[in-house]
């Protein structure tokens, strides 16, 4: 039987990629969205992947839309995290609500979407959690304490949750992209991307979707098994760790 594979954010950019290539990899996938009704409805009319609607800051919204990708698919076996908001201000602007927003969803949606599959998974003795990080989340960048916060957040996540399932055959790893070339990179003035953004990253250029989506696909496999508790630093060399 086919493995059934959740990406949340998985409609749009980064997320998109991941769904469409864990299709292609021989997943059965479903694809997580919080408020684009219009793309996600093009994304599954173009992609023929399910797209299931709901906020994963909200635990009880991940628990039900969950119950309703089980029961379409068949138990979850892989969870990409891969949804993410930015609300930049630099902090002495930050307000409560910014910082709020971007904790629930980025840092706290990890556990709302990992909890209720992670019993599952034990009691199958196999399981793929994915979290997409991110560059800011190793380095920090300024006007974005709250967002950097969140994915250094979800890296330490990664490392403790990875002890916990690695006797049940559980593997939990993460991937820190930089710069990629999706919409809300591309909507950076072309200026600012030639002059102040491209020439940090050595390789020369944005990174792809598809790139990072390589790597999902590769820590997805079942022969994947020993890589546990690990970041894959995807970023062109703009950072090293």
């Amino acid at each position: 039987m086919e493995r059934v594979a959740l990406v949340s954010g998985g409609t749009r950019g980064i997320g998109a990629a991941i769904s469409i290539a864990l299709k292609a990899a021989g997943y059965q996938v479903a694809a997580n969205y919080a408020g684009n009704d219009e793309r996600a409805r093009a994304f599954e009319a173009e992609t023929g992947i399910q797209a299931f609607k709901w906020d994963v800051s909200s635990y009880e919204a991940c628990a039900e839309g969950i119950a309703k990708v089980e029961a379409a698919l068949g138990p979850v076996d892989v969870l990409v995290n891969n949804a993410g908001i930015t609300r930049d201000a630099m902090f002495h602007k930050m307000t409560p609500g910014q910082w709020s927003e971007v904790i629930n969803t980025n840092l706290t949606g990890l556990f709302n979407m990992t909890h209720p599959v992670w019993t599952g998974m034990r009691d199958r003795s196999f399981g793929r959690i994915i979290n997409i990080s991110s560059i800011n989340g190793q380095k920090g960048q300024m006007g974005q304490a709250n967002y950097s916060a969140a994915k250094a957040g979800d890296i330490g996540f990664t490392k403790a949750l990875a002890q916990e399932g690695a006797s049940k055959n559980i593997t939990v790893n993460a991937i820190c992209p930089g710069y990629i070339a999706t919409e809300m990179v591309m909507a950076v003035p072309e200026k600012v991307l030639n002059e102040r953004i491209i020439p940090q990253i050595p390789v020369g250029r944005l990174g792809q979707p598809e790139e990072i989506a390589r790597c999902v696909v590769f820590l997805a496999a079942d022969e994947a098994g020993f890589i546990t508790g690990s970041t894959i630093t995807a970023n062109g060399g703009q950072y090293f760790v």
